[in-house]
C-alpha cells in the first residue's frame, strides 16, 4: 500500500469513526427540545423590578446548570425575555403598559411570565390580556386583593392569574399585627397614617387604619403622597402637632427615602413603623449614613431577608449576593420571582406538558417549601401568608439596631431580637 493510499484509508477511518461518535451522541442531543420561554414584563428600571428579574435569572441559570425542565421525557432549558413596562413611573398611562404586556406575548410566545405588572392597577386591566392568550402568570409585585376578587367572580377566564407574593391583606395583617405587637410592649394607641396615592398603598393604609381603630387605636391623622412626591415635612409637622406616637409610612417609590431624612432632621417623637422600599435594603444604612437607626420596616417576604429560623431564605439572599455581587435592596420582589421559577418547573413536570391549561391545573396543586417558606395558593390563587414557614408563606418586620443591622423583631415565631425606642424618643 503506498504511502498516499494508506493516508486516505486512515483519515476515511477517522470520518467514519467521527460519524460514530455523532450517531452515538444523537439520541442524548434529541432529548434537549426548544426553550421554554419565560417573560417577564415589568418595571425594569425601578428596584423591586429590577432585582426580581434578576432573582428569576438566578433561579434559571440554577435549573438549566442542572439539565433544564423534564417535559414528556424531553429535557427543556428556560429561556428568559423581558419588556419594561414602565407602570411604576409617574404619569406613564395604564394603556401604554398594556402595549407593551400585549406586545411581549404575541412577538415572544412566552410559555409563561413571572413577575408581572408592577402596578395593581396594570395587572387588573392586564388580566383580560392574560386570559385572551392563555399565559400563566406567577405575579409578585402587583398587590391588590382586586385581581382575586375577579378571579372569583370569573375562575373560568382568569385562571391563568397567580400571585406567589404577599398581597395588600397580608401586608395589612401583619401591620396591624405588628401595632398591636407595639401597644402591648409600650402602650401606644395614637397613630397618624401617610401613604403613596396609588391601588396596593391606598388599600393598605386605609384598611389598616380601620381595622385598627376598632381594636382601640386613635388615627389621628392621614396624609396622601402622588408618586414623584419628595417633601413630607408638612406631614411629619402634622403628626408632631396630633401627638402621634407612630407613624406609619406606605411607600414603594424611591423618593420615600426622603421622608426618613425629614423624619430624623425634625426629630418628631413618633415611632416609624410601616413600609418604606428604599429602607428595606441593607445597603440604607450606608446610603443614609447611619441616621435610620430604631426605623421599623416590613419585609413584605422573607428571603428578601435571611431569617435564621428560615434557612431556605438564606441560601437564596447570600446565593443572589454570589452571582450579582451585592445584597438584595428591595423588600418585595425578588424572593417570590425566584421561587416563581421553581414552582412554574414542578408544575410543567408535573403536567408533562406545555399546554397552558394543565400547567394551571397543576399551578393549583403546588405545596412546596422555598426561600420565604411554605407555598401553597387559596381558591383565588393566592399564595397564603401566615407565621410557621413550615405552614405558610412568612412576611416580618425588621427594626434598624445602632449598629446598623436589620433585626428580625415581627412575627414572634422569627423574630431575632427585642424592639427598642429610637435613641431620641422618649417612652410615652
Amino acid at each position: 500500500m503506498t504511502h498516499r493510499r494508506l493516508t486516505l484509508v486512515l483519515a476515511v477511518a477517522v470520518v467514519v469513526s467521527l460519524l460514530a461518535m455523532g450517531l452515538m451522541g444523537a439520541p442524548s442531543m434529541a432529548k434537549k427540545g426548544k426553550p421554554i420561554i419565560i417573560a417577564v414584563p415589568t418595571s425594569l428600571t425601578f428596584l423591586e423590578g429590577r432585582e426580581s428579574i434578576n432573582a428569576v435569572k438566578l433561579a434559571v441559570s440554577e435549573i438549566n446548570a442542572r439539565g433544564g425542565v423534564k417535559v414528556g421525557g424531553v429535557k427543556r432549558r428556560f429561556k428568559v425575555v423581558s419588556i419594561d413596562l414602565r407602570d411604576a413611573a409617574a404619569g406613564v398611562p395604564v394603556a401604554e403598559a398594556l402595549l407593551a404586556l400585549e406586545k411581549i406575548i404575541t412577538q415572544q410566545k412566552p410559555h409563561a411570565i413571572v413577575v408581572g405588572p408592577f402596578r395593581s392597577e396594570a395587572l387588573i386591566a392586564g388580566m383580560d390580556i392574560i386570559a385572551k392568550y392563555k399565559v400563566p402568570l406567577l405575579g409578585t409585585i402587583a398587590m391588590s386583593p382586586g385581581s382575586e376578587k375577579r378571579i372569583a367572580k370569573n375562575p373560568a377566564k382568569y385562571k391563568y392569574v397567580f400571585r406567589v407574593s404577599l398581597n395588600a391583606i397580608y401586608l395589612v395583617k401583619y401591620l396591624v399585627g405588628h401595632m398591636m405587637f407595639l401597644k402591648k410592649k409600650f402602650g401606644f394607641n395614637r397613630l397618624f397614617l401617610m401613604n403613596q396615592d396609588v391601588a396596593w398603598a391606598r388599600a393598605t393604609a386605609g384598611i389598616t387604619g380601620k381595622i385598627l381603630k376598632k381594636l382601640g387605636w386613635e388615627i389621628v391623622g392621614h396624609e396622601v403622597y402622588p408618586t414623584g412626591a419628595s417633601n413630607f415635612a408638612s406631614g411629619l409637622l402634622k403628626a408632631r402637632l396630633k401627638k402621634a406616637q407612630v407613624i406609619m409610612p406606605v411607600f414603594d417609590m424611591p423618593q420615600s427615602g426622603v421622608l426618613i431624612k425629614q423624619w430624623k432632621a425634625l426629630r418628631v417623637p413618633a415611632v416609624m413603623a410601616g413600609f418604606i422600599s428604599p429602607m428595606a435594603g441593607q445597603g440604607a444604612w450606608k446610603r443614609f449614613r447611619g441616621r435610620i437607626a430604631g426605623l421599623m420596616n416590613a419585609i413584605f417576604e422573607v428571603g428578601n431577608i435571611p431569617a435564621k429560623k428560615v434557612p431556605a431564605s438564606a441560601r437564596f439572599y447570600y446565593r443572589y449576593k454570589k452571582k450579582y455581587g451585592k445584597y438584595l435592596q428591595s423588600g418585595h420582589g425578588p424572593a417570590p420571582s425566584y421561587a416563581a421559577v421553581y414552582i412554574l418547573k414542578a408544575a410543567i413536570e408535573k403536567a408533562g406538558s406545555l399546554d397552558p391549561d394543565k400547567i394551571v391545573a397543576a399551578l393549583k396543586t403546588t405545596d412546596t417549601l422555598t426561600a420565604m417558606g411554605r407555598v401553597k395558593f387559596n381558591k383565588t390563587n393566592q399564595t397564603i401568608f401566615g407565621a410557621d414557614p413550615k405552614k405558610a408563606a412568612v412576611g416580618c418586620v425588621f427594626q434598624w439596631s445602632r449598629k446598623g443591622r436589620r433585626v428580625i423583631v415581627f412575627p414572634p415565631t422569627i423574630a431575632e431580637g427585642a424592639v427598642t425606642l429610637p435613641p431620641w424618643m422618649k417612652k410615652k
